[in-house]
């Protein structure tokens, strides 16, 4: 609605309630936390679930297969994120998308945990949680930024308390679910549909007295013409695919394996074609163009250091169930609650960094010098993978210490990228492409898990040490190239720091 300015949005929301911040984070913070507690829930045994035998709960599928399904499924939840803000640009605003959002993703959830468990199912329930995130994921961000008036203080301070529930709900969730899933594969995904039900419950009874007109607006809606003209693409673009799929598939010739390399190659092609638009186009500022280059071999990093990173949730989840002595102190783990060492690290971890770059001040690394660190840590955190095979043999359990220490490792390298990077982000886009170039920093974890789609399968007993001593050993020779060329980067950035 175009009579809704920034200020009378903010005034429509009470700006005292939780912890000195607008009563609106505490409605975001914990609408967030149960959709994070029902996502990492899920993906913490979604990998086992697929890989198990039948007769012990799960599909049966290939483990090569199962762990390129498992990347495909995360580059997805990430290119969704483009739609969804979209439509929450143009169509109906970002409370009504994070809430049709969390509504799919409940539905994903519920397929898992009621219906037969099939393949069929499996791809039914994560088309709902692909489309579903993507509505949610980036429209709650955005309307967190809508409940501060643009030079309040407490910004920062607000996304970091928000920031604290998405690692909150991502930390205690594999340690419930991961315990519950001993028992029932499909009782653990029930856990994670009441989850994302809490956190609806919670959006829907608190956001009239919480959030005002937060993110009741359309803040670009889309005009007749451009609705008719968008329907017609949209319906041809639907009979068109139905008709692909309808005669390739029961003919063989779109078979898994060909929608795996698909989309690798839409990971890689999609960022690409942003970069060139936005270069070419007459509203880029000659500056501009040169931080736009200056950007580019950060995403390339950026790219390399989630394509290991992701792999917590693949290989390494696989691993830990596979060949990590799962007793320890007397106790019996479950390879689930790996997946609550990263945000639990990060938790840890994220005041330390905070109040280390705030000491430095003007002495801290450029951003492409922490980029190049970040790599190098990465990349240590697959070579020290190596240590325990080397000196115990592949067919030996290895302490889950490692593992441990191999989690906290990246966790250094992620502190060091991701909130640096999403800084950088917004300082070096071109003016006409802001938003645009948020959703190019996000696609670069797209592309990173579409490219693991097509490396996990080379990943075996056999072939442990060479994987992780290629891919460890690749990161670190590029993290040295990123360090010898940044003070060029740095150049390109015309100022920007």
């Amino acid at each position: 609605m175009s009579d809704i300015n920034r200020q009378k949005i903010v005034d429509s929301v009470p700006q005292k309630g939780f912890f000195g911040h607008p009563k609106g984070l505490f409605t975001l913070f914990f609408t967030e936390f149960w959709e994070r507690f029902s996502y990492y829930g899920m993906r913490a045994i979604l990998i086992y679930y697929m890989y198990y035998e039948v007769s012990k709960g799960g599909l049966g599928i290939e483990e090569s297969t199962a762990l390129a399904i498992m990347s495909i499924y995360g580059s997805l939840v990430y290119m969704s994120g483009v739609i969804g803000g979209w439509l929450a640009d143009r169509v109906f605003g970002t409370s009504r998308a994070l809430f049709y959002g969390g509504i799919l993703i409940m539905i994903g959830h519920i397929v898992l945990a009621v219906l037969p468990g099939d393949l069929t199912m499996l791809f039914i329930s994560m088309v709902f949680i692909v489309i579903g995130t993507g509505l949610l994921k980036p429209n709650v961000s955005s309307v967190v930024g809508d409940i501060y008036a643009p030079g309040d203080t407490r910004r920062d301070a607000g996304f970091s308390i928000f920031y604290m529930g998405i690692n909150l709900g991502a930390f205690i969730s594999p340690l419930i679910v991961g315990e519950v899933a001993k028992k029932s594969f499909h009782l653990g995904f029930g856990i994670a549909a009441v989850g994302m039900l809490l956190g609806l419950i919670v959006f829907a009874v608190t956001k009239k007295k919480n959030l005002g007109l937060a993110g009741t607006y359309v803040p670009n809606p889309l005009t007749p013409a451009e609705k008719k003209k968008v329907s017609i693409i949209v319906g041809i673009s639907a009979v068109v695919l139905a008709v692909i799929l309808g005669t390739t598939i029961p003919a063989g010739i779109f078979t898994l394996e060909v929608f795996i390399t698909l989309v690798g190659i839409f990971g890689i092609a999609i960022p690409t074609i942003y970069f060139v638009v936005m270069y070419r186009s007459p509203k880029t500022t000659s500056d501009e163009r040169s931080r736009i280059i200056a950007y580019i071999p950060l995403f390339i990093a950026a790219v390399m250091f989630w394509a290991i990173q992701e792999q917590g949730s693949t290989i390494l989840a696989a691993y830990a169930d596979k060949r990590t002595d799962l007793t320890f102190a007397g106790l019996e783990i479950s390879p689930a609650w790996f997946q609550s060492l990263n945000p639990l690290f990060i938790i840890t971890l994220a005041p330390l960094f905070a109040w280390m770059w705030v000491k430095l001040g003007t002495r801290q690394p450029s951003v492409p010098k922490k980029f190049a660190l970040s790599l190098l840590f990465a990349g240590l955190s697959f070579l020290v993978i190596l240590l325990p095979a080397y000196f115990g043999g592949e067919d030996s359990l290895v302490s889950p210490l490692w593992l441990v220490l191999s989690y906290f490792i990246v966790v250094i390298g992620e502190l060091l990228l991701s909130p640096v990077g999403l800084s950088a982000t917004t300082k070096l886009a071109p003016a006409a492409f802001s938003a645009q170039t948020m959703s190019l920093w996000f696609l670069a974890s797209a592309a990173a898990q579409a490219i693991n789609a097509q490396i996990v399968k080379f990943y075996s007993a056999e072939t442990e040490m060479m994987y992780f001593g290629t891919i460890g050993g690749a990161a670190i020779v590029l993290s040295l190239i990123l360090f010898v060329i940044s003070p060029k980067i740095q150049e390109k950035m015309k100022g920007i720091r």
